[in-house]
Order: structure tokens, then C-alpha cells, then sequence
């Protein structure tokens, strides 16, 4: 039964990018682009308004120069689904049900992101998502770009 309903949730969760497991995640990979690397859980409430930020980001600046990645942090991969039926994803997404690699980022909110520069090198950490603050967030890309 469960893995019907994740089939179901696969096929019509209407994304552009793809949902890899967290062991394909190698940051290294991303050296020479700034990374904007998001951690987010279906249960955020934040991250409905996240999210078609992060999908104009991926638009707004070039993908030679900048990317957008995120982890999930549900324990249950149907929990993850269910949120992006709702809510479109243009970037890629990796799933952490374990939560490792959001305790070796010491994560204390939903959601909280990480820009990183193109030497690998992490220089902004937001904890939360605030609207008024988009500004300031694409400034942070721009001085980095």
C-alpha cells in the first residue's frame, strides 16, 4: 500500500528537477558555482513561500554560476510527495530521512539555508524565510556572483 501511494504521489508531483537519495549528495561537485543549499521539511510552513522564491532564483541567474539545491528532512518519503504535489520544485532535491546531514550542519529551524560560495566556502546562514527579506537574500547571490 505504501509503495502505491508513493507511486502515485512520483507521478503526479509536478517537478523539473529530480529527487535524489542524501548519499549522492557530493557538495564538492558544486565547486566553482555559488550554492544556495536549502533544508526543508513538508510540515514547514515557511517553505510554501520558499519555494517559487528558490524556483526564480533558478531562472534569475545562471546556472554556470549559481545553483539551488535543497534537502528534505521528512522521515517518510510520502510526507515529501504530498508537499511537492502542492508546491512546485525547479531545482534539485535530496532526501535525508535520517536527518545526517542536517546535524552536521547544525540545523535549528525550518528551513534553514546555507549560501556557499564557489570556493566551498559557507558565508550566509538564514534560519527562517521572511518575504521582506528577498532583497537582501538576492543581494547576498549578487555580491557572490
Amino acid at each position: 500500500m505504501k509503495k502505491a501511494i508513493l507511486l502515485i504521489f512520483l507521478v503526479i508531483t509536478p517537478l523539473k528537477a529530480e529527487i535524489y537519495n542524501i548519499d549522492q549528495l557530493k557538495l564538492d561537485s558544486y565547486h566553482g558555482k555559488v550554492l544556495y543549499l536549502d533544508f526543508w521539511a513538508s510540515w514547514c510552513k515557511p517553505c510554501v513561500k520558499s519555494f517559487p522564491w528558490m524556483n526564480s532564483l533558478v531562472s534569475k541567474y545562471p546556472a554556470d554560476r549559481f545553483i539551488v539545491v535543497t534537502v528534505n528532512l521528512d522521515a517518510e518519503p510520502a510526507a515529501m510527495h504530498k508537499f511537492l504535489a502542492k508546491v512546485r520544485a525547479d531545482f534539485d532535491i535530496y532526501h535525508d530521512p535520517s536527518g545526517n546531514i542536517a546535524e552536521q550542519f547544525q540545523i535549528e529551524g525550518m528551513p534553514t539555508s546555507y549560501l556557499i560560495d564557489a570556493q566551498g566556502k559557507v558565508v550566509r546562514k538564514h534560519i527562517g524565510f521572511y518575504t521582506k527579506k528577498i532583497d537582501e537574500y538576492e543581494k547576498e547571490i549578487e555580491d557572490l556572483l
